[in-house]
């Protein structure tokens, strides 16, 4: 009987919680229609309408070593790549199937080439596969939620084998794990309704990608959606719960805990405009001081974030996307060391920002000044060893100014005679703490 070793998953995650920081990538012909990932779905386009974009799909200035350089520049330390999407269309070269990018006019293994590149920059990779499958003749089609001929009535009486699909699903999972060398995330989306755990033959599939990658972090869509956060936080833990939770475009409002109320193993996946694959018209980019906030914000409640790029037809990420990660770089640059391999302190957050915690380090994230002195509220005055600006690591002097000896269970700081902080987006401050 299956019971779930916490030790070996500890060991598992600890690379992944110390990261935090990873990049997205939502690329595949439905980049060539540029409405989104989804328009399949949400215009109810046929296989043979759709047609037209596999043929035309030819990104000559697809260069994966410049997107690596990319994450990496901007923190990022891993990656997740999406090898199959809900359309069906693989951007590798499976033996299981003609819709693939070795099949188009770019005849290339995207995959392979994205891996080779990331492994070459030193971040971690990962691959995510749809469960859906649009393309595929055995998935089911009439009276599914999300499928294109949902309510088409030709498709009423259309007869399909789902075990076939199980099959081809469970084979191309198969060849991800043998032919593409060691992954360090899978990132399977998503169940819904009836479509979840077992009707994949969940047991099964992770017992063959744990024989064939057994360090490989995976997600917990195989039993949930985005919605819920499946058995991973319960006492016993199925078989195919995962190593992570994954909500969408949202953080948890306090973190998120197991059935103990001890802090889960969770990620944030968020898009930069609206869309995760490519949309032309979508210009409604998120600036990167707001992204570094929910970046901070992430590792303030325990968690990670999986942040979205979205390629168009040629190869190219926006240039939208680029400036918001050469901005986000800028700053982890001078302050990564309040991400990486932080997490939750004990303290509540307080009005004028944020605070991460590594050892005897607290990471006092700053998003406003004060009228004189800034109150690091929280942190009693005894308990400090020191304080220094992370991004230069130059001498925060604590305050001994009559106010705010008022408040002993604050420490109060000063930059200089400026009411205006060093760093608008976000100035953090080091404050080592006495054994």
């Amino acid at each position: 009987m299956y019971k779930f070793d916490r030790e070996a998953y500890k060991k598992r995650v600890e690379w992944y919680q110390h990261d935090r920081f990873g990049m997205f990538i939502h690329w595949g012909i439905y980049a060539v229609p540029a409405r989104g990932e989804w328009v399949r779905s949400t215009e109810r386009i046929s296989v043979e309408d759709y047609e037209p974009f596999f043929k035309e799909f030819n990104p000559v200035d697809y260069d994966p070593k410049e997107w690596a350089r990319l994450a990496k520049k901007a923190g990022m330390k891993y990656a997740v790549l999406t090898a199959k999407h809900h359309d069906g269309f693989c951007l590798f070269d499976s033996k299981l199937t003609d819709y693939k990018s070795t099949n188009t006019l770019c005849g290339r293994d995207l995959v392979r080439e994205y891996l080779d590149a990331f492994r070459a920059e030193g971040l971690k990779v990962g691959l995510y596969y749809s469960l859906l499958d649009w393309h595929h003749p055995d998935y089911p089609h009439y009276g599914d939620r999300n499928h294109p001929m949902r309510d088409n009535e030709a498709f009423k009486d259309y007869q399909y084998n789902f075990d076939n699909y199980l099959e081809y699903l469970h084979g191309q999972v198969r060849e991800l794990c043998t032919n593409y060398g060691k992954l360090d995330v899978m990132w399977f989306d998503f169940s819904y309704e009836q479509m979840e755990g077992e009707k994949w033959k969940a047991t099964e599939l992770v017992r063959m990608i744990r024989s064939l990658q057994p360090t490989v972090i995976i997600d917990n869509r195989l039993e949930v959606s985005g919605t819920g956060f499946g058995t991973l936080l319960t006492e016993n833990p199925s078989e195919y719960c995962g190593d992570f939770v994954s909500p969408e475009q949202i953080i948890p409002p306090k973190g998120i805990v197991d059935y103990k109320g001890d802090p889960a193993v969770w990620e944030a996946c968020f898009t930069m405009n609206n869309n995760w694959g490519y949309c032309a018209a979508d210009k409604n980019f998120k600036p990167a001081s707001l992204l570094i906030h929910k970046l901070v914000e992430c590792v303030s409640k325990g968690g990670n974030m999986l942040l979205n790029v979205g390629p168009d037809a040629r190869g190219n990420i926006p240039e939208e996307s680029k400036q918001i990660l050469t901005e986000m770089g800028k700053w982890m640059d001078k302050n990564g060391e309040s991400i990486y391999g932080c997490t939750f302190s004990d303290i509540e957050k307080p009005e004028n920002g944020r605070i991460t915690k590594k050892g005897n380090k607290l990471y006092y994230h700053l998003y406003e000044g004060a009228i004189y002195e800034i109150p690091l509220i929280g942190i009693p005055r005894e308990k400090v060893e020191k304080v220094r600006l992370l991004c230069d690591g130059s001498e925060v002097k604590i305050s001994t100014n009559w106010t705010a000896m008022n408040y002993p269970d604050t420490v109060f700081v000063k930059f200089s005679d400026s009411p205006i902080l060093p760093d608008a987006t976000d100035t953090v401050l080091e404050v080592t703490l006495k054994d």
